[in-house]
């Protein structure tokens, strides 16, 4: 029995997932099943000598070699430890890209009867990130006889606090567009009425593309229509006067786990019991599932391979950013005198080295005997097999590396 513990799911998983699949596998979208159970086995994995390594040991010491083994992890937004690294990771990037101007976090949703497309097919999910800086777009355009350009940064989420599968989009938007003289023109609030008729607008017109000359769907459009008359749910949610803690906040709902450990009270090897707060009443809320129900109700968020999680769009896109941030940057330094606005640095990525010396306030990679830096002398990847060995040359290394995918590719 387990309760709240650290690595929790990890236990689950490892105890039920492969009984799990082998009965429930065919209740997930046969396009990316085999990705859900890469996913998995993988996070299962994690930080183990399965998924590969590098070994250090101290090669001129005299006394026990005391190898270090660090393991490789899997990298997943589904695996707790991976997740949160990622997330924490992606937030710091945006902290340093993001321009210095008001922003405004909003949450556009997706109403009960269409959450059943997107869960069979995800990648529409991209789809729906664009139309939202769509609706941004079109009010600018529609606003000011000149040209306006907005900066949206959109994430997608499809869990709520419950774990169903409830697909939205929580968008970063700039309060403000640049003009086509590459003049900053500040803005208001964009009225409610607009962005919810606007967004079921341009959903419901991406239902049509996607399903043309389908009666069935042609019926449901006018019923969502006549059903939700104010539009579709939009939750505009705060206006950051501080860019950097608006990236901050965002980054929340990148790479969050879909729950956390902390909120697993309880795990028998047949039951889950977990809370949550409830989003409309703000109470908690105790649940207890099968630990087969609570499996496919965290599992049900994998995405497929290559999966976009982030869209940019507008003055956040690749092909305008670079000449934006050179504007709004001036912008900012014009606005409040901060040299450091004009000059900051990025910041670089701790290495595990780093990390491990910032936790236990002691350097891994220190031998314990003679205190001198030890030496790499073995890195071997599960999918590729041995990379680097001290005792063999480059051309060895290769030759082993060409017949173990040799010896997968005749398995496979």
């Amino acid at each position: 029995m387990e309760k709240g513990n650290s690595g929790v799911i990890k236990r689950i998983l490892k105890d039920h997932f492969d009984g799990f699949w082998k009965i429930h596998s065919d209740l997930f979208p046969a396009s990316y099943r085999e990705d859900i159970k890469e996913t998995v086995e993988k996070a299962i994995r994690c930080g183990s000598s399965d998924l590969g390594y590098a070994r250090y040991e101290c090669l001129g010491c005299e006394g026990d070699p005391n190898p270090v083994f660090v393991c490789f992890t899997c990298k997943s937004r589904f695996c707790h430890k991976c997740g949160k690294k990622y997330t924490d990771d992606w937030s710091d990037k945006q902290q340093e890209m993001i321009f210095n101007v008001p922003h405004r976090h909003m949450v556009f949703t997706v109403p009960r009867e269409l959450r059943n497309v997107f869960f069979q097919d995800r990648k529409k999910l991209n789809e729906l990130s664009k139309k939202v800086a769509d609706v941004f777009q079109f009010y600018y355009q529609r606003r000011s006889k000149k040209p306006l350009q907005v900066g949206v940064i959109t994430v997608i989420h499809t869990f709520g606090r419950d774990l169903k599968f409830n697909p939205h989009i929580h968008a970063l938007v700039t309060e403000g567009a640049l003009d086509q003289n590459k003049k900053w023109v500040p803005t208001g609030f964009i009225p409610y009425e607009y962005l919810r008729k606007a967004w079921q607008k341009v959903l419901l017109d991406l239902l049509k593309s996607w399903f043309p000359k389908n009666e069935a769907v042609t019926r449901l459009i006018n019923d969502l229509y006549n059903r939700y008359q104010k539009g579709f749910y939009v939750n505009a949610e705060r206006k950051m006067k501080d860019a950097k803690k608006a990236a901050k906040y965002i980054g929340r709902y990148l790479a969050r786990p879909v729950i956390a450990e902390y909120r697993i009270l309880k795990y028998d090897g047949e039951t889950v019991h977990f809370w949550y707060e409830d989003h409309q009443t703000e109470k908690r809320v105790d649940e207890t599932l099968s630990v087969y129900r609570f499996l496919y109700k965290i599992i049900q968020h994998i995405q497929p391979k290559h999966f976009r999680m982030v869209g940019r769009f507008g003055l956040y896109s690749r092909r305008s950013y670079k000449k934006a941030n050179q504007v709004l940057s001036l912008h900012a330094f014009m606005r409040t005198k901060q040299l450091s606005l004009l000059l900051e640095r990025k910041k670089k990525k701790k290495t595990y080295r780093q990390r491990m010396i910032e936790a236990f306030d002691k350097d891994p990679f220190i031998c314990p005997h003679c205190h001198r830096e030890m030496d790499l002398v073995e890195i071997w990847h599960a999918e590729y097999g041995l990379l680097y060995h001290y005792m063999e040359d480059m051309e060895s290394v290769k030759r082993v590396r060409r017949i173990n995918l040799d010896q997968k590719e005749k398995a496979g």
